[in-house]
């Protein structure tokens, strides 16, 4: 099959496209014919080696964790997907090894999902690692209620419109940051937008006097701190880049496979309340294309990776 790997850590000038091994199909497994995936920021840090403190990798890598397709095969152990079904999953294993940025990819079931009616496989593949981390983060992470308010940092990028979204869905009221340039744009997904940088703190009070129940960290940066302080209670942040939120009672997320919440995904998509944004589209073979335009910083919602 063809797919994107690499040899050893670097850049996107390491990604080679070639022949690689079809995946074995475990007794929990689902093969899946793969029609799109998606790039996230965390795809280039696995391949420029930030992460391998924390996570096993076997190389050669293939990249990705986000995939969208149909599946040819059933593992003899699997119950409830069958042969045919259009999924689509947030596939990522134990170790890095092999990822989606190819034709076919064997996934666990516990990771993929019957796909969204309304979505085409590229804005499907769009969804899982993003969405999942919104919703996580929104609903366990910080418990949010109906007529709540909460702030989101990095409101522009893959996780932020997803984040947007669900919490409006949610009945909250949101207040998002990004550069100027996105504040008409994440308005329309239905956020109050304000400014990173030295006027951030007022920007959020002039729109929430009283305090936000809950901020949602999606940046980092100079500013990552400096909302907790107009929290009504400190313990109500969650980070996805800080791990030293946990000194203020918050929590740190890493985003984790989980079917029941990328069903609840879905519903809310077919529902018309939330909707992939899907700004740039790449051929496989493209890749490292693909790679550094979310390098870049200024993505704004996802990059697809489409297989044909």
């Amino acid at each position: 099959m063809k797919a994107i790997y690499y040899e050893n850590y670097g850049g996107p000038e390491v990604l080679k496209y070639g022949e690689m091994p079809e995946p074995k199909v475990g007794p929990d497994s689902v093969l899946i014919e793969v029609a799109a995936a998606s790039v996230n920021p965390v795809d280039w840090k696995i391949t420029a080696g930030y992460l391998d403190q924390v996570l096993y990798s076997k190389f050669p890598i293939i990249p990705g964790w986000d995939a969208a397709g149909t599946v040819v095969t059933t593992g003899p152990a699997v119950r409830g997907i069958k042969e045919g079904d259009e999924v689509y999953g947030y596939v990522r294993l134990d170790f890095v090894h092999p990822g989606t940025f190819a034709e076919k990819i064997a996934a666990p079931a516990r990771t993929v999902a019957l796909k969204p009616k309304n979505l085409s496989f590229t804005e499907a593949a769009c969804v899982p690692l993003a969405g999942l981390t919104a919703y996580q983060g929104l609903v366990e992470a910080l418990a949010v209620r109906k007529g709540e308010t909460v702030f989101i940092s990095g409101g522009a990028g893959g996780v932020g419109t997803f984040a947007i979204q669900i919490a409006k869905a949610l009945g909250l009221k949101v207040i998002a940051s990004a550069s100027p340039h996105n504040h008409d744009f994440i308005s329309s997904l239905g956020a109050e937008a304000v400014t990173y940088g030295n006027s951030l703190i007022d920007e959020i009070k002039a729109k929430a006097p009283s305090g936000i129940d809950g901020f949602f960290d999606l940046s980092g940066g100079p500013d990552g701190h400096k909302p907790v302080e107009l929290l009504k209670d400190q313990s109500r942040v969650a980070s996805i880049t800080d791990t030293t939120v946990q000194q203020y009672g918050g929590k740190y997320l890493f985003v984790r496979p989980s079917v029941e919440d990328l069903n609840a995904l879905t519903r809310l998509i077919e529902e018309g309340k939330v909707r992939p944004i899907v700004t740039e589209s790449f051929p496989l073979s493209n890749a490292a294309d693909a790679f550094s335009s979310n390098m870049s910083g200024h993505t704004r919602g996802k990059i697809a990776i489409v297989m044909k």
